[in-house]
């Protein structure tokens, strides 16, 4: 009994040790990975699909997966963001916003392209080099229902009459597409934009039974990713290599899921009520000279539209 109890007694503080230490290292450990993914991770082109315009004329759709919660690559066009054929250049980001970003870009596909021709958007960072393949295979063909599945307003699968009838935000930025401005010197940028009210804001939804609700309202759980739904208008660098501070801050556009993050996908987050007129007055201010493109980009959640104003920055 006396090596049986001796035996217990050494298990149990192996045992008693062992928690412990995973205790003492799981902190670390959880710390660790999440400073890895921070920064010094690759980015990965992703292929959204093509649709089709009213007139005929159809468009390649492409986002990205930035696999970093914090560092914003730049990456000029060139060999190491190029697009082939008709490149380097096609219109794709060289300021590359943390973790997936959906429907930034398309590209007019080119009369004679075919079924099996393919559009590659090769992208190095971090020397890691991956491409995303365009092609118009007709299950890769996207409409208003898929890119509202996907951007998070509908669950996978979900439609009725009055989703399917939704139109997209306008947008007007007001001034020139192109400005000029000091470095430190705040450049004022107006847009103005418009929506149909669909899909509705939860908020204005469960308001119409209690107010009250209103503060409560959460979220609802789904497999798929989750946006507040309602509009917003938001202004961010497409373009660029240095930082812009824009006043007042910006709603996320990319689908930051932190909880508190100040952004659209973030648990318990809420739409800022649209100004009474429509109108957006923000500031963008410039560290340092170079040019810059700022894109504007209006969305209900579900749709969206983006305008571009192209910035030099003299010293």
């Amino acid at each position: 009994m006396h090596g049986s109890f001796a035996r217990r007694l050494r298990l149990t503080h192996t045992v008693g040790a062992l928690v412990l230490t995973l205790a003492v290292l799981a902190p670390a450990q959880a710390g660790a990975q999440r400073l890895t993914y921070s920064s010094g991770q690759n980015i990965s082109p992703a292929y959204e699909g093509w649709e089709e315009d009213v007139d005929g004329s159809r468009y390649f759709l492409f986002g990205y997966m930035n696999r970093n919660w914090e560092e914003t690559p730049t990456i000029p066009t060139g060999p190491d963001n190029g697009m082939e054929p008709g490149g380097p250049d096609l219109g794709q980001p060289t300021h590359f916003l943390p973790r997936r970003n959906r429907f930034v870009f398309r590209v007019p596909v080119p009369d004679d392209f075919a079924v099996d021709d393919e559009l590659v958007w090769t992208l190095t960072v971090n020397g890691v080099t991956e491409r995303a393949y365009a092609t118009l295979r007709q299950d890769y063909f996207v409409d208003s229902m898929v890119r509202a599945s996907e951007n998070g307003a509908i669950g996978a699968g979900t439609s009725n009459p009055t989703i399917r009838a939704n139109k997209g935000p306008s947008l007007r930025v007001d001034g020139a597409m192109t400005r000029t401005v000091r470095v430190g010197e705040p450049l004022t940028l107006t847009a103005v934009a418009e929506d149909d009210g669909v899909p509705e804001s939860p908020r204005k939804r469960f308001a119409r039974f209690d107010p009250n609700l209103t503060r409560r309202w959460r979220p609802s759980a789904r497999v798929t990713v989750n946006t507040e739904t309602g509009l917003r208008v938001s202004w961010f660098l497409y373009r660029g290599e240095n930082t812009v501070d824009f006043e007042p801050p910006q709603v996320a556009v990319w689908e930051d899921t932190r909880t508190g993050a100040y952004s659209p996908w973030a648990p318990h987050f809420i739409n800022p009520e649209p100004p009474d007129d429509g109108t957006w007055m923000t500031e963008a201010t410039f560290e340092a000279p170079g040019t810059y493109v700022l894109r504007c980009l209006a969305a209900d959640g579900a749709l969206d539209v983006a305008y571009d104003v192209t910035v030099t920055v003299t010293e």
